[in-house]
């Protein structure tokens, strides 16, 4: 049982280390990452690298050590994996210690800043607007409204005072209080939680990670019994030795394995996190990169992500009939109660000061659903907000007052009521004054929202501000349709919401969980959604929302849900983000296209091999140099270049219909080819090395549509593979199975060459027009959904 401890001394420093020596501290129940040994186990350790195996040991048993050259590239693909995704997890490490939740405790009488993880029990920690609660706790002293929306699902605000308990994962809205930890580690609530979700399948991957895992599940499951059956048919129908049984049907399980595909994927976003890392971009979640290269409609706040984060009083004027010394004097005895927990609160009290705190008889924190401030002086009320809430819609503002509004400018009105009873005003409220505050916009703002306009991303603002200062401030950040604005208190019905998020671009007054109904209204629209935000009135829509980006100078609530953290809470770098995620997913796409190239051919030629009883015409180390200069160097060099074109379409169907038009052609080329062979008896020695060259010279036309538009860069790459092909081909033939044709086999590669253009452009012709019309067919939303 937690022992009583006085709120301002906290534990001593002998109790402190008490407590840590018997394993009494707040530690997570799981690391953030994967540990090395971890990660070198998911890479050593698949389902495919088991194929291999299997193959290298039949390869051995038949003493066809020349038909290993795929080893290397394995191993190299493996160490390749291991090293990327160690370096990005040691880079990512670095940020995550700069991102390290902290907390405020009370230790000896005296204020510390500790992180999360040192906490002990007993400790009393302080607690202000915008922190999560780091462990279950007691509220010891003070008073505070928390959300519990993240453990409990449910957006009311609740208030804690003297006695009550606090779960840890919510968050304080409003108000400050010390609280005594009581309970730390495993043993906390939303360490309960986590350890419940560690034993449930994991979340849902990104579009892409998961099209790849479907792809090579069926590949998986299909190249077995196809091995089998080409050994059984090499044996019993062809009358084949062991020998040519097992690396015939090597080369056709070779080529069905998209070795480097997967690793390409896991790598390209490993190097992508880490490039993002060091712009200060801290990514919680990996496919939250593929999402935000999928967003169409950006969501943002106006404080901190259109504007600075800090706020300033620019003006004020008492109300008509109120003399200007008395009312300074009154809102500096509201303003003294009033814990500084936000921006807003901060300026007024830089610019009323107060010499020393006043006596309250109850106060009234402020919070994002009454959008006001109150404290009771004996018989007296005092409040401070939003003049709509404050003072209702009705009343019109005095003519100045308004025309800052319609500037940009914040407006609050102080004012007296008739009492307050819990959390709500009691009786009307006289206007005693009008308060007016700025913040500025961020030089880079427009700049960036420029580049959102010309990437075809709309951008939604929602705020709890008045609409009208909201849109004012939107127009000096030039972002379209500002001046479209609605005050989201009129939004009464859910379908005036759904027609309001599709309508307008700047939303006033909205409340937080007005907020996650405009998201999830976007998303069944169809729009890939992003929400950016750092507050805690933010969270809500942050965790609903495709992809949540929050500021690192915002609060810890919004920084614990968010997907993506912006460590320098410069919005400007999200169009880098952006322009990361589409260079990666592009490229990959682009690049995998070449794989499956690859693996269709070898699908479908395998099927023909047992439908029509002949020997599959290449031998694995002739798919090696296939796989090595068309595929995996061009493969891995064009997943690392500029591409900043919009993500259209899903994963995996772009990539069929990328791939369908070389894999078709192959299939025709080398199918003629092997009609030709057999008329002409050609042995096999010249017939695998007419097929894998080809081979190669399909895959070198489509490895030149891949390379358009050519740069520098892709030029060497082309150049590179060229080289690679006469080296392997002219310098080490015997190394890869290659023999010198004969005059018949270079009649017929010649005039089967001929033949690979016309093909090419016919397949293509005709995928490109099925393609337009799958596209046009009625089907299911295209809305890409990381949820």
């Amino acid at each position: 049982m937690p022992q009583q401890v006085d709120p301002n001394q906290g534990l001593s420093a002998a109790q402190v280390a008490q407590r840590q020596a018997a394993g009494q501290v707040n530690q997570a129940v799981a690391p953030p990452v994967r540990t090395v040994k971890q990660i070198i186990s998911a890479n050593v350790f698949t389902y495919f690298n088991l194929i291999f195996v299997v193959l290298t040991v039949l390869l051995c048993v038949v003493q066809s050590f020349r038909n290993l050259t795929f080893l290397p590239i394995i191993i190299a693909n493996t160490l390749i994996g291991i090293f990327q995704e160690v370096r990005a997890k040691k880079i990512l490490d670095e940020l995550t210690m700069l991102n390290v939740p902290h907390a405020t405790v009370i230790r000896a009488g005296q204020r510390q800043q500790i992180a999360v993880d040192q906490l002990v029990l007993d400790d009393i920690v302080v607690y202000q607007t915008g922190d999560q609660i780091a462990a279950d706790a007691k509220v010891c002293a003070g008073e505070v409204m928390v959300n519990e929306a993240l453990l409990t699902g449910e957006a009311d605000e609740i208030k804690k005072s003297v006695g009550t308990a606090l779960m840890s994962g919510s968050f304080v809205v409003a108000g400050a209080c010390r609280a005594q930890v009581t309970a730390v580690g495993a043993a906390a609530y939303i360490n309960q939680l986590t350890l419940a979700a560690k034993a449930t399948p994991h979340g849902e991957q990104s579009e892409m990670i998961r099209s790849l895992d479907q792809l090579i599940k069926v590949i998986g499951v299909a190249l077995v019994p196809l091995g089998i059956l080409l050994v059984w048919q090499g044996l019993a129908v062809n009358h084949e030795s062991l020998h040519d049984s097992i690396t015939s049907m090597v080369a056709a399980i070779l080529g069905m394995i998209p070795e480097g595909l997967y690793l390409l994927a896991s790598v390209a976003l490993a190097v992508s996190a880490s490039r993002l890392a060091k712009q200060r971009v801290l990514l919680h979640e990996m496919k939250s990169i593929e999402t935000l290269a999928r967003v169409d409609t950006l969501c943002v706040d106006k404080t901190g992500t259109i504007t600075e984060n800090t706020m300033q009083v620019t003006a004020w004027q008492p109300a008509a009939g109120q003399a200007r010394a008395t009312v300074q004097a009154q809102l500096t005895q509201l303003l003294s109660v009033l814990a500084p927990d936000n921006s807003t609160m901060q300026a007024l009290q830089a610019a009323f000061p107060a010499a020393q705190p006043a006596r309250a008889t109850a106060v009234l924190p402020f919070t994002s659903r009454n959008k006001y401030s109150a404290a009771q002086f004996g018989a007296t009320t005092y409040v401070i907000g939003a003049p709509e809430f404050v003072l209702g819609n009705s009343v019109a503002l005095p003519p100045a007052v308004a025309a800052a509004r319609e500037r940009g400018q914040r407006v609050l009105v102080f004012g007296q009521a008739a009492g307050l009873q819990a959390t709500q005003l009691q009786g009307p409220v006289t206007p005693l004054a009008y308060v007016q505050l700025t913040n500025p916009v961020r030089p880079q703002a427009p700049q960036t929202f420029a580049y959102f306009r010309q990437q075809g991303v709309a951008v939604k603002v929602i705020s709890g501000d008045n609409p009208a200062t909201v849109a004012a401030v939107a127009q000096a950040a030039q972002i379209k349709g500002a001046a479209d604005f609605v005050d989201a208190t009129t939004l009464r019905t859910p379908a005036a919401l759904q027609a309001a998020a599709a309508k307008h671009t700047v939303f006033g007054r909205v409340t937080p969980e007005q907020k996650r109904q405009l998201i999830q209204a976007l998303q069944a629209q169809g729009h890939t959604v992003a929400m950016t935000g750092d507050g805690v009135n933010d969270v809500l829509a942050l965790k609903d929302a495709d992809c949540s980006i929050a500021m690192a100078s915002g609060s810890e609530a919004a920084i614990h849900v968010a997907q993506v953290v912006l460590l320098d809470s410069d919005f400007a770098c999200l169009s880098a983000v952006v322009l990361e995620g589409r260079r990666v997913v592009n490229n990959i796409q682009r690049s995998a296209s070449l794989f499956l190239v690859k693996n269709l051919f070898s699908f479908l030629m395998a099927l023909l091999a047992v439908a029509f009883i002949f020997t599959y015409p290449l031998k694995p180390a002739q798919v090696s140099l296939w796989g090595l200069v068309t595929i995996g160097l061009p493969g891995f060099f064009l997943a690392l270049q500029p591409n900043h074109e919009r993500l259209r379409g899903h994963f995996l169907t772009n990539v069929m219909f990328l791939a369908l038009p070389g894999g078709l052609t192959d299939v025709m080329v080398v199918g003629m080819m092997v009609a030709l062979a057999q008329v002409f008896n050609l042995t096999y020695a010249d017939y695998s090395t007419v097929a894998v060259l080809l081979l190669i010279l399909v895959g070198l036309r489509i490895l030149y549509r891949t390379c358009q538009p050519f740069d520098r860069v892709r030029r060497l790459i082309y150049a590179g593979c060229l080289l690679v092909l006469a080296g392997g081909s002219l310098a080490t033939p015997w190394l890869f199975g290659l023999t010198w044709p004969s005059l018949r086999g270079w009649a017929i590669l010649g005039l089967v060459a001929l033949t690979t253009g016309p093909i090419l452009h016919g397949t293509t012709w005709v995928v490109s027009r099925v393609e337009k019309w799958y596209h046009h067919q009625p089907g299911p939303s295209s809305h890409f959904s990381s949820r």
